[in-house]
């Protein structure tokens, strides 16, 4: 009784509801620099070094807002696959000339560590405010967080080599001809070479945003087709709401996450699939913990992160062009929610989410790429085109809460309505969403979920109709003598596309069947609905 009132009496703070406005939010400020502290590495011992900023001025009120400044000529991020040797040798020499920061001024923010610690202390848990600690991921604030870290560093490295031209690769895996490690951060020698990646990135390997770092026993097209699969559902299905794209109102000093669609893949599968395997029990001086992209604290030590989010960030413009409600939010604890950052010249600034919408404001832009994933709306029926019979499943209020989800589990659910018109659906969207998921946030985790499908579906193969998204993990660090390793989360997925594309808009029931793909033993959801919410 104690293990179900706890996971049950959470409120419903992070329900479908929260993609409503909320009266009582409040941006984020800056954190409080004086609380900055050490982490623990996930799974593993306090982090051998400090995640703090070099020492900051006295009185840390004095530090002033960044203003853009004006840009005679824009930089262009363009595919790491497709850059020349020129440029290639340009960004070596900006990248080692960053490292040797690190040995003859190691304070100084603009090394290559003190620049990866940026992202440890935001995304480790080393910041707090008003006592509360302070995270960047797993809400609205990931997409801007990480564009402004982007756009600090890549003005870093320009200043680095004098040229202020000089602009960021991105890592182009939402195309078929981009789904490897880009070749030049796998030449051993260089500066853009990280001998801490995992072996399987080598030779050309296709990645695989559908699993996490397990080997599948397929072709690279069927490798390919997934992927684009799964970037059609994260940005079109899923993505119809602002909210459900950016992910949910960050509220502090709560622990219940609700990352965005890209966030959740393929933002954390390639941070996996490029990261080491964890292995505790790994040689003295071998990677045991998932470094260097496998694990928050020391993923910025490879220089791929910032090649894998120069595209996480192409995706935020890449969605606003695809129609609908999909426009930058607008609320005012989103726009004036605060980050800090050094500039190129070592300078202190704070900045504004409002500040950062327009990358051509800020001064850079993406060279174009064809998005075949546009067009990868999945076209199978595994379930043949019949429609379950529901009352050959138990009810949702049969099964949960469930306490492990280590086998195919389906169950039926009501609808809040049925047969709605075209108007009905374009003021709102239908939301299926899994509250208080609990698991152990030291494991890789991930459950598929599907739509009028049996428990005997088999998700090697994701062109299917049925199939209508995923929830991920990637773990997490704590602070020393933190032994709470239990996280919340919620699973919000659009599934108006959905019901259409699988004859069910008639249904006032559907089938619901929850797939466990990884670290899905000891996870628990405590319940699931289903509810019509005004993007």
């Amino acid at each position: 009784m104690l293990k179900r009132n706890v996971l049950l009496g959470l409120g419903g703070l992070y329900g479908a509801a929260n993609l409503a406005p909320l009266a009582t939010a409040a941006p984020s400020p800056p954190p409080d620099f004086k609380t900055c502290s050490k982490t623990t590495i996930t799974n593993g011992p306090e982090v051998p070094y400090s995640c703090c900023p070099p020492p900051l001025p006295k009185d840390t009120s004095t530090i002033p807002y960044y203003k853009l400044p004006p840009m005679n000529k824009l930089r262009i991020r363009s595919p790491a696959h497709l850059v020349d040797e020129e440029y290639i040798a340009k960004y070596n020499l900006a990248i080692s000339q960053m490292k040797d920061l690190d040995k003859t001024d190691p304070l100084n923010p603009l090394g290559f560590k003190q620049q990866a610690n940026i992202h440890c202390a935001y995304c480790n848990d080393a910041y707090a405010i008003d006592g509360k600690v302070l995270q960047v991921h797993n809400s609205w604030l990931f997409f801007p967080f990480h564009r402004w870290y982007l756009y600090f560093y890549e003005r870093i490295l320009g200043k680095l080599i004098d040229d202020p031209t000089f602009a960021l690769p991105y890592w182009n895996w939402d195309n078929p001809k981009g789904m490897r490690l880009p070749p030049m951060f796998d030449r051993e020698g260089t500066s853009l070479y990280d001998e801490r990646c995992n072996p399987q990135v080598r030779n050309r390997t296709v990645m695989d945003l559908g699993t996490f770092g397990d080997k599948v026993d397929t072709t690279e097209l069927l490798l390919q087709t997934n992927n684009l699969i799964l970037m059609y559902r994260q940005m079109v299905t899923n993505a119809p709401c602002p909210l459900l794209f950016f992910g949910a109102r960050y509220v502090l000093g709560t622990n219940i996450e609700a990352p965005g669609t890209i966030e959740k893949i393929p933002h954390i599968p390639v941070h996996i699939w490029t990261g080491t395997v964890p292995e505790l029990n790994a040689p003295e001086g071998k990677p045991k913990y998932g470094e260097d992209m496998g694990n928050f604290y020391s993923a910025g030590l490879d220089p791929v992160f910032y090649c894998h989010h120069g595209n996480v960030d192409r995706m935020w413009n890449e969605w606003k062009t695809l129609g609908g409600k999909r426009k930058d939010l607008t609320q005012p604890e989103w726009l004036n929610s605060e980050f800090f950052f050094y500039d190129e010249n070592k300078n202190p600034y704070l900045v504004k989410i409002g500040d950062c919408l327009d990358t051509k404001k800020m001064g850079y832009d993406y060279a174009s790429s064809p998005t075949p994933w546009r067009k990868f709306k999945p076209n199978k029926k595994s379930s043949a085109g019949k429609v379950l019979d529901t009352s050959l499943v138990p009810p949702a209020s049969k099964i949960f809460p469930i306490f492990k989800l280590d086998v195919n589990i389906s169950f039926s659910l009501d609808r809040p309505a049925s047969s709605r018109t075209q108007v009905e659906k374009d003021n709102k969207e239908e939301i299926l969403t899994f509250n208080f998921i609990k698991y152990d946030n030291r494991e890789y985790v991930r459950f598929d979920v599907y739509l009028n499908a049996d428990k005997n579906v088999k998700p090697e193969d994701l062109n299917q109709t049925e199939y209508a998204g995923s929830y991920t993990s990637l773990p997490h660090t704590h602070k020393p003598g933190d032994d709470d390793h239990v996280s919340s989360a919620t699973l919000q997925l659009a599934i108006t596309e959905l019901l259409e594309d699988n004859g069910l808009e008639k249904k006032e029931k559907i089938v619901v069947t929850l797939v466990p793909r990884k670290g899905c033993e000891g996870l628990a959801i405590g319940c699931v609905e289903i509810m019509l919410v005004d993007c």
